[in-house]
């Protein structure tokens, strides 16, 4: 990762600005961004895990701490921003992570509020023990989720916190944390208190301040003196002194520098008071929306009061005396931040982002440009070059920016709206072209592609609905007219792609939907309010496909590659549509969401394949063949990653992070990815590897006795020939090797994996493949066996599924799981469900038929009444009908939604 397009909006900035450099520090999903917004750069802070969810500096910005908040591997970083590296992690803060962080002025201790329920707050000396806290207190849940905290400067062994409805104030020392919550309700002072949002300490006073929604402020004073009780140690007593009605709208920041109280609100205004709550200076007009950040810059104080008072504004007093203040950067609701100077006459403009949703991102086809676009209207043109804005563009209400696409030419850039709207723009600064928006479906527009040739562009929306557009030429035309719209899919569509046809330069469109079914469409004979298919192919038989594109020349037969979510990769001919190869994709915690073929580097012959996941990014080393070593995954956005695309020239990728308002670039480093694979072995080598036990393991000897075994079988079993021992067996015969692995493949797997090998060296020799040796066989287990097995879960679904009952109520009537078995998914004659089910019951030897027994065979369905439940539930199927043995009721069913 090089850069971060975005910021998190939620997490306040922090000014890291001195005399010597000017930088703030903001949160970019799970990565922290150091931006120098004088010379453009950025210092990546990356070592989390899961989102950033607070940051603190200390008061000289030396020592600046990030802590993140996720299901896992939750820490806390401090970092010295005077070199940018990580000094000391703490990872038992929480163990759901951290929501609020505190440092002394001295930046020697530092305190957090835990993620967890119930929260507990720590106080960490980080400089001598990163592993145990100084002391801790767990916190009432009743108290509410407390977001802020903050350390008294004046008395360190004093804090407060608070939530939306409850100030805590805290006392520790000796190893013990005390605190008391002061209550406070609305008719304590007759009027409405609002919601707590943040709280200070007044200086050398025994008062505290909290801001409120509702413009308030509350005056929390001590019982007892604030620096020692009766028994000499500090006390957290306070109550509500008074209420005090400051503005109109809610207050988001509070805060007190150079012994100024300053406020920021919704309004978009920065207001400084006196201790005596007095108005001294003002600023508003600054038109960035609602502040919700407010950092100053760091000047040593005796410096601040040398400086020339010219320099300084004004207060609001009668004598008008110079007000001595820092500069300071403000951060609002808006993702932009702004630098405000002494003077204040103007603002000036640091970063202008997104602040919803990003989904549509592409980058333009020969220059080095990328156009994001997100759910706030926004649309940009970034140089991802210089770093720098080239062009923007705000829709109107309404329009929230779900999609984009740019023709090969780079001339039109086609944006799809949630509204359902398509508007076809100029690529170079935004406009809209000659042609009115399309206006065509009802529901928001997922996807949208042109052809190669630019004459083409089809979109796909959430009414599973293709609509096709084409470009026209002349002088007294629009560039683009409808063409017509067909719902081939009855579930999601799940990707659109635009192809070449074989010896031509005509173009193809296929879609990929939930429902399993590959579309392709008649372009060519397709007409106006018409759009024709040529066919619909079922690919998939249980798994959901998720993506597809067009697999690159690798050799003479050419593939379309899809991605599914049983974590594997198929691909499949482009004219047949017969599935050709299957081999297991990346396994990095979920299935792959989107593929992308790298364009080809230069001077070498090597392709390579970008994709993302729920969460990550990665690379894959092409041809594909199921090597574990030959791809690779990084945390791109913990919270998802929505979008992915490639550079013109394959060095970087982009992804987009969806609700999360970022953008990250990456560079890609192909020599690392060659030189994992190398050293994860040759040959056949990563492939003992997945293997139960490995190469010396129990299942490969296994493997070794029944590669003999399916020798003598297809050779006759009775046979007084002599035995013609190979290292090859018959193709025949690897259904039933399959299953003795216990790998239980349906008929249509088992014929696509024969014709995986039958065929594998057709294209080059023109013959047929009858045999198979044992190395390809393991390739061909290890690719077409579940990539994680059956699980418990994933039978109780099922079940689930068809009784429509939930948890221990799922199970099924005999008749209905008989009618099912016979009726649904692929045909099973009454005759073979009497062998298998007599068989399973053990009234049948293993591997023999019902003809073989003394019963008659009429008599199996008597047989199989008697023996099975009337009722039949998950765990009577797995155990006694099928005698796996590993079925235990989950506590919760967690089941990704497969689409069925």
């Amino acid at each position: 990762m090089i850069w971060s397009f975005g910021q998190n909006k939620n997490i306040p900035m922090v000014n890291l600005s001195t005399d010597t450099r000017s930088i703030i520090m903001y949160a970019c999903a799970h990565t922290g961004i150091c931006y120098n917004f004088e010379n453009n750069t950025q210092k990546l802070l990356q070592g989390h895990n899961n989102n950033i969810s607070s940051t603190c500096v200390s008061e000289d910005k030396r020592w600046l701490t990030t802590a993140d908040k996720g299901p896992n591997n939750c820490m806390v970083i401090v970092w010295d921003t005077s070199t940018f590296f990580p000094v000391q992690t703490i990872f038992e803060a929480g163990t759901q992570g951290v929501v609020a962080m505190a440092l002394t002025p001295d930046a020697r201790y530092l305190a957090t509020i835990s993620a967890d329920t119930p929260q507990v707050l720590c106080i960490w000396d980080w400089t001598v023990d990163g592993d145990t806290a100084l002391c801790s207190a767990t916190l009432d849940p009743s108290y509410g989720v407390q977001n802020f905290v903050l350390f008294n400067p004046d008395d360190t062994t004093q804090i407060v916190s608070n939530s939306e409805s409850q100030v805590i104030f805290y006392a520790w020392g000796g190893g013990v944390i005390e605190y008391f919550c002061p209550p406070l309700t609305d008719d304590d002072f007759n009027k409405p208190v609002g919601k707590y949002t943040q709280s200070i300490f007044l200086e050398n006073t025994n008062k505290c301040l909290t801001a409120t929604s509702l413009g308030n402020l509350v005056v929390w004073a001590s019982n007892k003196p604030l620096t020692k009780a009766v028994d000499n140690e500090p006390t957290p007593n306070k109550k509500a002194l008074k209420l005090v009605k400051v503005q109109d709208r809610g207050i988001n920041v509070l805060m007190v520098t150079d012994s100024q109280i300053v406020m920021g609100d919704v309004n978009g205004h920065v207001k400084l008071f006196d201790h005596n709550l007095n108005l001294i200076h003002w600023y508003q007009d600054l038109h960035i929306g609602p502040i919700n950040a407010i950092s100053f810059k760091h000047i040593e104080k005796w410096d601040l009061e040398r400086a020339d008072t010219q320099d300084y504004p004004t207060d609001c007093s009668l004598v008008a005396k110079s007000l001595a203040m820092r500069n300071f950067v403000i951060g609002s609701t808006q993702s932009i931040y702004a630098e405000i100077t002494p003077r204040g006459t103007d603002i000036r403009i640091i970063l202008r982002n997104h602040d919803s949703a990003i989904h549509g991102i592409v980058t333009h086809p020969t220059e080095k440009k990328v156009f994001i676009g997100s759910y706030s209207g926004l649309l940009q043109i970034y140089s991802y070059n210089t770093r720098d804005v080239v062009a923007s563009r705000k829709f109107e209400k309404g329009y929230l920016i779900q999609c984009i696409a740019i023709d090969p030419k780079g001339y039109f850039l086609a944006v799809g709206f949630t509204n359902g709207v398509v508007k076809i723009l100029d690529a170079l600064n935004l406009q809209d072209e000659d042609t009115e928006p399309f206006r065509y479906s009802r529901d928001c527009v997922t996807h949208i592609k042109f052809s190669h040739d630019c004459q083409y562009l089809a979109t796909a929306d959430g009414e599973f609905t293709t609509t096709l557009f084409k470009r026209q030429h002349g002088v007294d035309v629009q560039p683009w007219v409808y063409v017509g719209r067909h719902k081939a899919h009855y579930k999601e569509i799940q990707d659109i792609s635009f192809g070449v046809e074989l010896d031509s330069d005509k173009p193809r469109l296929l879609t990929l939907g939930k429902d399993r079914n590959l579309v392709e469409y008649d372009l060519e004979n397709s007409c106006k309010d018409n759009l024709l298919l040529l066919g619909i192919d079922r690919i998939e038989q249980s798994a959901i496909p998720q993506c597809i594109t067009w697999y690159p020349p690798l050799n003479k037969e050419h593939f379309l590659l899809t991605a599914n979510d049983q974590f594997k990769m198929k691909l499949y001919n482009v004219t047949t549509k017969r599935c050709r190869k299957t081999v297991l994709g990346p396994t990095y915690g979920s299935p792959l969401r989107k593929i992308c073929i790298l364009p080809a580097a230069e001077n070498t012959e090597k392709r390579y394949l970008a994709y993302i996941n729920e969460d990550k990014i990665g690379l894959h080393i092409l041809p594909l063949d199921g090597n574990p070593h030959n791809s690779m995954a990084l945390v791109a956005h913990p919270s998802g990653v929505s979008n992915m695309v490639a550079s013109c020239d394959g060095k970087y990728l982009f992804t987009s992070g969806g609700a999360d308002t970022t953008v990250h670039l990456w560079h890609i480093n192909f020599d690392a990815l060659e030189a994992q694979s190398k050293l994860g072995g040759e040959d056949l080598i990563p492939f003992y590897g997945l293997m139960e036990g490995g190469r010396d393991g129990e299942l490969f000897a296994e493997l070794e006795d029944y590669f003999y075994y399916a020798q003598l079988r297809h050779q006759g079993i009775n046979t007084m020939l002599k035995r013609q021992v190979d290292v090859k067996i018959a193709l025949s015969e690897v259904p039933y090797v399959m299953r003795a692995m216990g790998f239980y493949p349906s008929e249509q797997e088992v014929e696509d994996m024969l014709n995986e090998v039958k065929f594998s060296q057709y294209v080059e020799t023109g013959e047929d493949v009858t045999s198979i040796d044992l190395g390809t066989f393991i390739k061909l287990y290890i690719n077409h066996r579940p990539a994680f097995g059956l699980s418990q879960e994933k039978l109780l679904w099922c079940f689930e599924a068809l009784s429509g009952k939930h948890g221990a109520d799922a199970s099924i009537r005999r008749g209905q799981f008989l009618d099912l078995l016979q009726r649904k998914g692929e045909h099973m004659t009454e005759y073979e469900l009497s062998e298998y089910l007599t068989t399973l019951l053990g009234f049948n030897e293993e591997g023999g038929s019902c003809e073989q027994h003394t019963f008659d065979p009429a008599e199996a369905g008597n047989v199989i009444v008697d023996n099975l439940p009337l009722e039949l539930s998950a765990k009577e199927f797995s155990d006694d009908l099928l005698g796996f043995g590993f079925y235990e009721p989950p506590d919760v069913l967690t089941l990704p939604n497969s689409g069925e």
